[in-house]
């Protein structure tokens, strides 16, 4: 098949996402078994979280990895003055802080230091591993773990608005491994307020956007009514890729398993 487009929405985990297109492709299919269709996805978006998720369906599976890579943009909007364990409106709030004359020329100016290629230490609350234990899994004992900065790249970082007393809402462009949601913490620290992800919508993953995506309930619609569903080719979703042609004699050492040397 290909790769699908998903419009996420709010609520079910991406994990949810991904086997609810599966069972509906596999009705559409008469397949027996949901498990007999090989699919994943191209990227985790957080329950919270909506917008734009690859699936990756048949053929289109052996690109997963690749997708992992791409540039991502979201639109996130945050509440200044909060702060919570898991950085977002699903933790415990941990600090308050009153939010008094906050401007947006405040919020713009303090921007500027996340530009570019920084620094960021992932939240605690999350699946990345250590010694082979998810973060969340140590947060939720109560243990703690040293958890190193890692160097991403913020492309672009916009206020798109700003609503008083607290609330903003922000247009990120950023490398694979950004966490909006330190992100938002980190820019409420910045400020002295403190802040936590309220909303996040991820509008485009590298070639994917909202443009060509499906909602859950439209995928299940037009499938029972027979209705085409629209897949991008594996070629296509690379085409961000650069090309190496190879030879006859190339190819033929591919097909067979065989690995090139790069130059």
């Amino acid at each position: 098949m290909g790769i699908l487009v998903v419009d996420k929405p709010v609520g079910p985990t991406s994990y949810d996402v991904v086997r609810r297109v599966q069972r509906a492709l596999a009705r559409a299919q008469g397949l027996a078994r949901p498990k007999d269709l090989k699919v994943g996805h191209g990227g985790t978006l957080d329950p919270l979280a909506s917008g734009v998720l690859p699936i990756c369906v048949g053929e289109g599976t052996k690109v997963a990895a690749f997708l992992l890579d791409a540039d991502k943009e979201y639109e996130a909007e945050l509440r200044f003055g909060v702060e919570t364990d898991t950085l977002d409106a699903a933790g415990t709030v941990t600090a308050a802080t009153e939010v008094v004359d906050l401007e947006a020329g405040m919020i713009a100016a303090a921007l500027a230091a996340f530009r570019g290629s920084i620094l960021q230490v992932p939240p605690a609350h999350s699946a990345l591993k250590r010694q082979g234990r998810p973060l969340y899994d140590y947060a939720r004992r109560g243990e703690s773990v040293a958890i190193e900065a890692r160097p991403i790249t913020i492309h672009e970082l916009e206020l798109r608005a700003f609503e008083p007393p607290a609330t903003a809402r922000l247009f990120v462009r950023c490398s694979k491994g950004t966490y909006v949601r330190s992100l938002a913490a980190d820019l409420g620290r910045a400020i002295g307020l403190g802040a936590h992800l309220t909303g996040l919508r991820r509008t485009r993953s590298g070639p994917f956007d909202l443009a060509s995506a499906v909602t859950p309930d439209e995928l299940e619609r037009r499938l029972a009514n027979g209705e085409s569903v629209e897949f991008m080719a594996p070629a296509e979703a690379l085409a961000h890729l650069p090309v190496l042609p190879a030879s006859p004699e190339q190819s033929g050492d591919l097909v067979i398993g065989k690995k090139l040397p790069v130059e």
